[in-house]
């Protein structure tokens, strides 16, 4: 009679970041305000987004959705992390450790998703200037940015599932922060070479369509805008492709390393500061890049500010 995998093994042990523990209590207080600062800086670009009746647009409608999927994102790890910082045991319960599995490669894999739609979003917008506010109306912008969520939630439901069937026998120590497809497959007693196929085969296909995508919708950008003949409009373009390019170039640069080839050999330290970049330095300094170098955000940002203040004083 086969048994199921509750009957073996009912919680984890996630070692994280094995150290003193006056150093667990620094990188308790360093990621805090990490999470915090993350908090803060895509919460302000959502209401900037929200309040600001001048940045109604596509844009930005697609700006606050992703500010917002960091949010969700950095939830999926952070918090974990903290309790785990503080704790004696490091334990994480079974169900746990999938629903974070689950949730950590869903954000993750949407976010690949919205990146192309922001990609596109700005090929639309220059280099088919006069199509784009029929074909990118506020319909059509929601109805895409659903299908981001959804398929992102979608995908590697089944895999996870299926991971979450086989036999984990002992030992149920888990040398990483969080809980990855990498570190769990080799916890099993059982062999799954097809399951473990299906995540390297869905990750791959996953950046080769998405990143070429993006990285070709750009290049068409910077070809259009290199003939616009005022110089302030190739400077706005510029600025605003600059900065969806450089968080493409952070997000799927971690990505790569880890995930196309995910039994590559790649050791453990490695692997952990690696996944850190991508899923918690990210979501901090995206709200600073499409900041710092958007005029029109700043100028929201400063009246979300400056009604925060009156709020206050009030």
């Amino acid at each position: 009679m086969n048994r199921t995998v509750t009957d073996i093994v009912t919680e984890f042990i996630l070692l994280s970041f094995p150290c003193s523990r006056e150093m667990q209590i620094l990188l308790f207080g360093v990621f805090s305000l990490t999470y915090v600062l993350t908090l803060i800086g895509n919460g302000s670009i959502i209401c900037a987004v929200r309040l600001d009746h001048h940045l109604h647009t596509p844009m930005y409608f697609l700006l606050a959705n992703f500010s917002f999927l960091e949010i969700c994102y950095i939830n999926t790890t952070v918090p974990n992390m903290l309790t785990n910082f503080l704790s004696n045991t490091k334990t994480v319960s079974f169900t746990s450790c999938f629903l974070q599995f689950y949730f950590f490669f869903s954000t993750g894999i949407t976010e690949t998703f919205f990146l192309s739609l922001m990609a596109f979003d700005r090929f639309l917008a220059i280099c088919q200037p006069l199509h784009y506010p029929t074909i990118m109306t506020r319909n059509m912008c929601a109805k895409l940015v659903f299908l981001c969520w959804v398929s992102g939630f979608l995908c590697y439901a089944v895999p996870i599932y299926l991971t979450s069937q086989l036999s984990f026998c002992g030992p149920n120590i888990i040398d990483h922060f969080i809980c990855d497809s990498g570190p769990l497959m080799a916890l099993s007693c059982t062999s799954a070479p097809g399951i473990e196929l299906t995540f390297s085969v869905f990750a791959s296909l996953d950046i080769f369509i998405t990143f070429p995508f993006i990285l070709g919708s750009y290049t068409l950008v910077f070809r259009a805008v290199l003939r616009v003949p005022s110089a302030a409009g190739r400077k706005k373009a510029f600025s605003t492709c600059g900065s969806h390019l450089t968080v493409v170039s952070l997000f799927y640069g971690t990505l790569m390393v880890m995930y196309i080839s995910p039994n590559s050999g790649n050791r453990v330290t490695t692997q952990k500061i690696v996944t850190l970049l991508y899923s918690v330095f990210t979501p901090l300094v995206n709200p600073l890049i499409y900041s710092l170098r958007n005029k029109e955000m700043k100028n929201a940002l400063r009246k979300v500010q400056m009604r925060m203040k009156i709020v206050q004083n009030s």
